[in-house]
């Protein structure tokens, strides 16, 4: 069984961690493949390793069956860009803090490669956002798991975000940004600027302004179905676009056509763990002193 596996720059203390946990996917009778972000970043703390590299364009040939983000949250969305359009099964290992997308545990390592290798999991599929223009500067990379963003560049002066839901008029938001959402990106961003939860395989998206200057607005959730078109109107030359945690220059002006991506991020599910229960382990969901579970 062939893994790809991912990661990002880290601490260099984490260095025995990334080690220890492809070692054990070894022995669980796993072929590691890594990225090229992770094996450089090996090179780099002084990790010698015999794994062979794959790089994105390669993966459909190399007979990747599932890969694996070591990290934390912010390396299962590199993962997900890893893997780009090959809808390869992705499962993300927690090194870090929170680990709400990243929601196997280091103690839960060997429940989880064993899952894997008996094939104790299914697939959960994950909307994705594209951006249809300024294919020159996004590339491939133009997709994203949990948002895609606009905010000003300039500390002072807010900016006006025209959007139309297909040909229909929307609204004006007068704001630092705007946020669209996935259902999976409900929990990230979107929900620190007072936006709603939503289950992840819901067929839906959130229009959620960040810092608006109008009170009477508040997060907006429409049918995946529209394609949504943000005109800019900013006074400063210059506004940042984000894809998940990949950002971009764009002119103030700018038109940004976003819709869902005709593919989908397949997210490993294993037994005994889902959405529901990750929401009242990691936020602490309905967290009150009065509540349990009910009993049988």
């Amino acid at each position: 069984m062939r893994i790809g596996v991912n990661g990002r720059a880290m601490e260099t203390d984490s260095a025995p961690l990334v080690m220890g946990t492809i070692e054990r996917m070894v022995a669980h009778g796993m072929e590691p493949l890594l990225s090229p972000s992770l094996a450089g970043w090996m090179s780099e703390v002084g990790m010698t390793h015999a794994w062979p590299v794959v790089r994105t364009e390669d993966l459909r040939t190399a007979g990747i069956d599932l890969c694996i983000g070591l990290g934390g949250d912010g390396t299962l969305l590199d993962t997900v860009a890893w893997v780009g359009r090959t809808e390869l099964p992705i499962l993300g290992i927690n090194l870090g803090r929170l680990g709400f997308l990243s929601n196997v545990r280091l103690d839960g390592v060997e429940f989880a490669l064993a899952s894997i290798k008996a094939g104790r999991y299914f697939l959960q599929g994950r909307s994705l956002l594209e951006v249809t223009d300024h294919q020159t500067a996004l590339g491939a990379l133009n997709f994203a798991l949990n948002e895609v963003s606009i905010q000003k560049r300039e500390s002072s002066s807010m900016i006006a975000i025209h959007v139309h839901l297909g040909a229909e008029y929307l609204n004006t938001y007068w704001a630092d940004g705007l946020i669209v959402a996935t259902p999976t990106g409900s929990t990230a961003y979107s929900l620190s600027c007072g936006g709603p939860i939503l289950h992840p395989t819901a067929d839906v998206m959130v229009i959620n302004p960040i810092c608006p200057h109008n009170l009477n607005v508040r997060p907006f959730v429409v049918p995946d179905r529209y394609t949504i078109t943000l005109q800019l109107e900013a006074r400063s030359d210059r506004c940042l676009m984000n894809l998940d945690s990949r950002n971009l220059n764009i002119d103030g002006q700018s038109r940004i056509t976003i819709r869902r991506a005709d593919f989908t991020a397949k997210m490993v599910q294993l037994e005994n763990t889902d959405f529901l229960d990750t929401l009242r382990t990691k936020l602490s969901w309905g967290l009150d002193v009065r509540s349990s579970p009910p009993k049988d």
